[in-house]
């Protein structure tokens, strides 16, 4: 995957680095305890949240590398004095990184990975394209999927693509909590999808691109073919809370915000021990 190799590579590099950790959020914070980064004497991977905080987390680790320093910890009051407002307090520990830690890190990311939620693209046309490219950025294991090879050719992200003739058998064989984005080529394939993804029940987000009228002739479709009760959870038109836009690109970015508050909502949720994903969550 393009986040753990970009970390690999990063961390392999020779040279001494510093691995910064919040350790300890009192009150509003830019980031969670665990958030974490590293820093070289030229070059950075990560964030702890950004702003003034950061900036004072990244110098003193620079002055770090240049000394003999292991390991130190700021403790830092977030408000008007450093120019960042979150109101909070933030403890942040620095350390010199030995080999046995960059091998904890490149597991961490390993495990962390593991757990990422999967987004199924169905469809490589423009807006399917479209999004895997805006997804690949995103913590989450994204599958293109589409028959036609010749447009899973055309992909140029770093996503998993599959030239599936059954798109069915990949949304059943897909992990719970997973996203359906439906956008192929043909009205009565996105009609088959977007209803083999509802019938999971598990599904965090099943979306289908089109209008108020398609989704009102998929409405009329399920009443006469299936459970027309499932219908009420998908999301069509897709995306189409923030514009009106057309283009693949447009749409595209509006899709995956739409996707990933569900599916952050989704993992705050079950965090807390709820068992229903978002989707089913409100019956």
């Amino acid at each position: 995957m393009l986040h753990r190799a970009n970390l690999t590579e990063f961390l392999a590099r020779p040279g001494p680095l510093i691995r910064l950790c919040i350790a300890n959020v009192r009150g509003s914070s830019p980031r969670e305890v665990g958030a974490e980064m590293f820093v070289r004497e030229r070059g950075l991977h990560g964030t702890i949240g950004g702003g003034r905080l950061e900036h004072m987390a990244i110098e003193t680790a620079r002055r770090m590398l240049s000394g003999d320093e292991i390991a130190t910890q700021l403790d830092v009051a977030l408000g008007p004095e450093i120019g960042q407002c979150c109101g909070g307090r933030i403890t942040v520990d620095l350390k010199r990184m030995t080999a046995g830690d960059i091998e904890q890190a490149l597991d961490r990311a390993a495990a962390d990975e593991a757990a990422w939620p999967e987004v199924y693209i169905l469809g490589a046309g423009h807006v399917g394209r479209a999004l895997a490219d805006l997804f690949q950025h995103m913590p989450v294991r994204t599958i293109l999927i589409d028959p036609r090879l010749e447009e899973l050719s055309l992909n140029r992200a770093m996503v998993e693509a599959r030239n599936s003739v059954l798109p069915e058998l990949d949304i059943s064989i897909a992990g719970p909590g997973s996203a359906f984005i439906v956008v192929t080529h043909d009205h009565g394939l996105d009609f088959l999808l977007a209803q083999a993804a509802l019938a999971r029940t598990d599904a965090c987000y099943v979306g289908m691109i089109g209008s108020a009228t398609k989704r009102a002739k998929f409405e009329s479709w399920s009443r006469h073919q299936c459970d027309a009760q499932l219908a009420e959870h998908l999301v069509c038109p897709i995306g189409a809370g923030g514009t009106r836009d057309k283009r693949p690109a447009v749409i595209a970015a509006f899709v995956v915000a739409e996707v990933m508050a569900r599916l952050t909502s989704a993992v705050a949720d079950n965090s807390t021990n709820r068992t229903a994903w978002p989707l089913f969550a409100a019956e």
